[in-house]
């Protein structure tokens, strides 16, 4: 079977990655006066206001300035792409607004529902290598400066501003409080699409029967593991010590194998942020 060439698999992602930002917005948030981030936050507050321009196209127009400083820093390989998005989803999103009626009325189910349609969306962009331009590429200009911060929180900082912008504007606290509820459920989904399925633990052994152990998680879950060299403080002995990266799923498959071995061992479990080598992540691939 033939594999699927990248860029189409990207494009693939791009298309119902906009299709689903553009739902979520038009179906639920804008109805229902959500302004939960964003350049859409932006323009659901201003088409309160201005109703003669639909979402969409106050979109398109904050875009632009936007679009520049993104080519400017992240060069021209995201112009494409994200001009694409745009098209697709301002378009959806102005059909939508015109020929589909809202989902709920309820704020509530519409924060949620709408947050995870919108944060799936841009998940799939990101991964697609897109944007849905606005503060998608604010984001990735801030990450440049702060690697460290994850994607989901670099967003939940960049539009919360928005978020409690709305809350004076709409002179509503609550549209405020579901916003943020919003905000929050998008930051949750948007980790979970672009670093889910990367969840990796590190674990350290430290154990008597540590070759046999090493053994066992080699032959039964293919988990490979290194050998670090110190010294107990206590006894000044010194001390082998068995480290090995596993995805989350192995994780209860390698505790069984240590206590059925040595219920005496010492077993230590850390989470990895990440992890880059043969069976995880390509170095050659883009940090999202």
């Amino acid at each position: 079977m033939k594999k699927i060439p990248s860029w189409l698999r990207n494009y693939i992602q791009i298309i119902i990655g906009a299709l689903m930002f553009a739902a979520g917005i038009s179906l639920f948030l804008a109805p229902n006066s959500l302004a939960a981030g964003g350049i859409s936050g932006v323009a659901i507050i201003i088409v309160n206001y201005i109703k003669l321009i639909p979402v969409g196209t106050w979109v398109i127009i904050f875009n632009v300035p936007i679009m520049i400083a993104g080519v400017w820093k992240l060069g021209f390989k995201i112009l494409i792409p994200t001009i694409v998005t745009l098209a697709i989803s301002t378009t959806a999103m102005n059909l939508f607004e015109s020929y589909v009626n809202p989902i709920t009325d309820d704020p509530f189910l519409a924060a949620i529902s709408g947050g995870v349609l919108v944060a799936t969306g841009i998940g799939l962009l990101f991964r697609g290598g897109a944007t849905s331009g606005g503060t998608d590429i604010i984001v990735k200009l801030l990450r440049l400066k702060f690697p460290h911060i994850s994607t989901g929180t670099t967003f939940l900082i960049a539009d919360g501003a928005i978020c409690l912008a709305s809350g004076l504007v709409f002179g509503n606290i609550e549209n405020a409080l579901y916003a943020g509820i919003s905000l929050f459920v998008q930051m949750f989904v948007l980790n979970m699409v672009l670093y889910g399925s990367d969840q990796a633990r590190i674990v350290y052994i430290i154990s008597e029967k540590d070759s046999v152990i090493a053994k066992r998680l080699l032959e039964e879950i293919d988990a490979g593991a290194t050998y670090l060299y110190g010294c107990g403080a206590y006894t000044n002995k010194d001390k082998k010590v068995l480290m090995c990266t596993l995805r989350m799923r192995m994780l209860p498959q390698a505790r069984d194998i240590v206590r059925e071995e040595d219920t005496n061992a010492f077993m230590i479990v850390t989470k990895a942020t990440g992890v880059f080598g043969e069976g995880f992540k390509s170095h050659t691939e883009e940090d999202l």
